[in-house]
């Protein structure tokens, strides 16, 4: 799956500006300045081929320190996987400041490792022992491996399909009473502008609204009506209570600059809505404001920011919109943290609904719910649970008639790429869904899936023509799962589901390998200028041992190909000992060498665009085959994309037809 990554709006609002400094390097002072200005999606990229480029000795030091500012960079993607890697690879190589085990606890949490997270955070507290977030981070964990063994809410959760693009849709809301139109942000790729975010890779944000009939049931959301959206990030939404005025956040962006994060209005006249004007809150240019929320009475409007005055990170705040003057007021240490308190939603007088990161929580950004005391002129702060929280980042809220609603998450998605949720009481069902799809990230229709349980049940479904699927499960039984498709190998996955009381929606992807053309294995790694697999390559491998085993019947050439450097005779050699390598890895692996085929390109097998590349790379067009001839008429920046791409490992099926003794 692709990289997974945080709308813009939600990053552009928890920014912060770590940079190397002292660094030569033209790559490594583009990434810096990319990070500094909030471009996190372009500076990974960035960073990444600085860090593979650092293969000698004396460079580990400094590839500590890019591993460091590539965890913070998939950090603020929501990349939790590929974050934890980085920072652990930030640790090997001795990054030399100790904040690195706090956010390799943080990553490892996202991830659902919460063992491994506590033992990240207890390193860090050797140093820092009086640090909050960590040891609300330990808390946080602890109290998720408890909830798995046991019912924490009753709350059903289900994905909202209907509203989700295959990109990010995020931070709901409802437009009033009537509870018959929802307001929500997408980075779909319908969104307007042509021009993807340098933050997050996406398009930038617009403002999406789906509306029922007049039998009640929603209809398909398409982009709101008037002068609101526009080519640059429009997002999080609230109203008064007569529906008639929308506050919202909006990113503007000069150049060479970071982007700036800020509160605008706009009028609603029947179905249109008014060009955004802004809402001046405070003078202060620096800090950033945003995440509005209207409260139920229509006086105040609460918001996010990093202004001075907080308790650390973002802070909630209150401001009256009937008369601003003196009343700025921050909600107060029993709701802000030293972490970050963001997406506030205001259900009634004294109900406040926020997402954290720094309370207790079960891995990124935690739903809470905040109950007003008059008496004591204090908050009490309860955690909304599972399955309304997850390992991954939940956040903005809205509830329709009693205690139903939607929310936004990323859990489930490998992606990272937040989507919108339903949720009610007191229904209790467990389901899982997913998308069955070809290594260029397309839809594989008509593929099989197949479901077995160790209570005895055994399912079957099709995909659908998008590729997706889904199923109902039964609480506490260990599933085997299997995909399939005509001209692609099958692939198996196995997990059990909770034994909690509360519904839950798992996700789950099949990424299926087609026979007849060559198979890209990402992540293979060697040592520079020799044929020994490094060992972060060992994961992407025994992920082809399994497929190989899932596929008995099945032969394969494992097949290295180099770039244009070097002499043909030398990049031949070269390419037959890391194919050599690789079969060899297989073989330790349980795989019959009778099956395996290793063999050396050197350079003569240019790679042609895919799809999965022209994505990735859009100055090369699909179907383009790099040559040398091509590369030779790039810039130099593409040309070294270009190598990148053509340097590979693949393999072919050459047969299905083994028989094993």
């Amino acid at each position: 799956m692709k990289t997974i990554v945080k709308h813009i709006i939600y990053a552009l609002i928890v920014v912060s500006t770590i940079g190397l400094g002292g660094c030569k390097s033209a790559k490594l002072s583009t990434a810096n300045e990319q990070y500094e200005r909030g471009e996190y999606f372009d500076a990974s990229k960035t960073y990444r081929k600085v860090y593979n480029k650092m293969t000698k000795r004396e460079q580990r030091p400094q590839r500590g320190v890019v591993a460091y500012q590539m965890g913070m960079c998939y950090t603020k993607l929501n990349m939790a996987a590929r974050a934890s890697a980085a920072f652990q690879n930030a640790v090997r190589y001795q990054y030399p400041d100790s904040i690195v085990y706090y956010y390799l606890g943080r990553a490892l949490q996202a991830d659902g490792k919460y063992a491994q997270a506590v033992d990240a955070y207890e390193t860090y507290l050797t140093f820092k022992p009086d640090d909050k977030l960590a040891k609300i981070g330990i808390e946080g964990c602890e109290h998720a491996i408890e909830s798995k063994s046991k019912k924490t809410t009753r709350y059903v959760v289900k994905n909202a399909k209907l509203f989700n693009s295959r990109r990010a849709d995020f931070a709901p809301m409802y437009l009033d009473n009537k509870y018959d139109q929802l307001y929500f942000t997408s980075t779909t790729e319908k969104a307007m502008g042509d021009n993807k975010s340098e933050i997050t890779g996406m398009k930038k944000g617009d403002i999406y609204v789906a509306k029922k009939d007049e039998q009640g049931v929603w209809q398909r959301p398409e982009p709101v009506e008037g002068e609101l959206n526009s080519d640059l990030d429009e997002g999080i939404v609230s109203f008064t209570p007569d529906g008639q005025t929308m506050y919202l956040t909006k990113a503007r962006r000069e150049p060479n600059s970071s982007t700036s994060v800020e509160i605008y209005t706009s009028q609603r006249s029947e179905a249109q809505w008014s060009a955004p004007v802004k809402y001046e809150i405070i003078s202060d240019t620096i800090s950033a404001v945003g995440h509005p929320a209207v409260s139920s009475d229509g006086k105040w409007l609460y918001f996010c920011s990093d202004m001075p005055g907080g308790y650390g990170g973002k802070d909630i705040w209150k401001v009256n919109l009937v008369d601003k003057a003196g009343s700025l007021e921050n909600l107060g240490p029993d709701i802000n943290t030293p972490g970050d308190e963001m997406f506030p939603y205001s259900r009634m007088d004294t109900v406040l609904y926020f997402a954290s990161n720094g309370h207790p929580g079960f891995g990124g950004l935690d739903l809470f719910r905040a109950k007003y005391e008059e008496g004591s002129e204090s908050w009490t702060v309860k955690n909304m649970g599972t399955p309304i929280n997850s390992q991954g980042d939940d956040f903005g809220i809205t509830f329709g008639q009693g205690e139903t609603g939607f929310f936004s998450s990323n859990r489930g998605d490998g992606r990272g790429y937040d989507h919108l949720y339903s949720f009610e009481l007191p229904d209790i069902e467990i389901s899982i869904s997913g998308w069955v799809l070809d290594k260029d990230e397309e839809p594989v229709a008509n593929a099989i899936i197949r479901i077995v349980g160790d209570d005895g049940s055994n399912q079957k479904a099709v995909a659908r023509d998008d590729g997706s699927f889904d199923f109902k499960l039964d609480r506490g039984v260990r599933y085997v799962m299997m995909a399939g498709a005509k001209g692609y190998l099958n692939e198996k996955q196995e997990f059990k589901s909770d034994i909690a009381e509360e519904d839950v929606e798992y996700g789950i992807d099949f990424i299926l390998s087609a026979i007849d053309k060559p198979q890209v294995i990402e992540n293979i790694f060697y040592d520079f200028d020799k044929a020994t697999l490094r060992d972060e390559s060992k994961q992407a491998l025994d992920e082809i041992a399994a497929i190989l085993k899932e596929n008995p019947n099945v032969c394969i050439e494992m097949a290295s190909h180099t770039d244009r450097w070097g002499s043909d005779e030398y990049n031949m050699d070269l390419s037959n000992r890391r194919a050599q390598s690789v079969v060899d890895y297989l073989i330790e692996a349980g795989i019959s060498p009778d099956r395996l085929r290793p063999q050396g390109y050197g350079e003569t097998k240019p790679k042609i665009v895919t799809k999965k590349i022209n994505r990735e790379y859009p100055q090369f067009e699909e179907g383009v085959e790099l040559t040398e001839e091509f590369i030779e008429t790039l810039s130099e920046e593409d040309q070294e994309a270009a190598d990148q791409v053509n340097r590979r490992t693949e393999f072919q099926v050459t047969s299905i037809d083994f028989e094993p003794f």
